[in-house]
């Protein structure tokens, strides 16, 4: 049971909060003392959560590949809370499994405009609010698939690839600023977002961990909390591994 209050004064945004590791995050921020703001497709999801946190948590309905949309949630958000400390870029999707050659283009555009594009737009726009306070923690959600490439899923892959080269460029840019960047590359976690999975590339994912299983949503939520805590202090630019021993690197 978390008993830590880290988070008291402090102000945070999930992408992707409403379900699955996200709400994990946007659930322990909640207990450890933070405001919070659920940016989600489908924020109605969250709303329960939402309308029994006594004005501490708020569920705003945007799509991060939505610009102006992303614009609106920082502007929506800011006015509700003054302030936002803490960005975790967690809204993603798988996209299909099928080899490249055989692979949909207008599904590659879609998994790239959510998980690169979606992480650029959120960092992009809640940034320069971050450089007018002097502080500020970003945590942004890639995958052990980033640094391995797992086959028949190359648009994935690739834009968690991209992901943590975003974050490296951000925490050199930031390094001074009081603004750490850091990212999370997670191998499977058992969530709803393995429906968008073949069985087949359930078990591949599942025998390339040396523990055997899958991470839980509870194990990268302490982790991505960490990293968005005051006590994550010298760390930025960096790639945090939680896969069950599967990364070499």
């Amino acid at each position: 049971m978390v008993q830590m209050q880290r988070f008291t004064d402090r102000c945070a945004v999930i992408t992707g909060g409403a379900a699955g590791i996200g709400r994990a995050i946007a659930e322990r921020l909640l207990t450890e003392g933070a405001r919070i703001a659920v940016w989600d497709i489908d924020g109605k999801r969250f709303q329960e959560i939402a309308q029994q946190s006594n004005g501490r948590a708020i569920a705003v309905n945007v799509d991060v590949a939505d610009a102006d949309g992303i614009e609106r949630a920082a502007q929506e958000t800011i006015k509700a809370f003054g302030k936002v400390d803490i960005l975790i870029a967690n809204a993603g999707i798988t996209g299909p499994n099928a080899t490249t050659w055989e692979y949909p283009v207008d599904a590659w555009k879609r998994v790239v405009d959510v998980n690169l594009n979606g992480v650029f737009l959120c960092n992009r726009a809640l940034i320069p609010h971050m450089l007018s306070r002097g502080y500020g923690r970003i945590v942004n959600i890639a995958s052990i698939a980033g640094k391995d490439g797992n086959p028949n899923a190359p648009a994935y892959s690739s834009t968690k690839a991209a992901v943590i080269g975003l974050t490296k460029s951000l925490g050199k840019e930031l390094a001074k600023s009081g603004i750490l960047v850091n990212c999370v590359t997670p191998a499977a976690v058992r969530t709803a977002i393995f429906d968008q999975m073949t069985e087949q590339h359930i078990q591949y994912m599942l025998s390339k961990i040396p523990m055997g299983r899958f991470g839980n949503k509870e194990e990268v939520a302490a982790l991505v909390c960490w990293l968005a805590s005051e006590e994550c202090s010298f760390s930025t630019g960096a790639a945090f591994d939680i896969s069950g021993g599967r990364a070499v690197y």
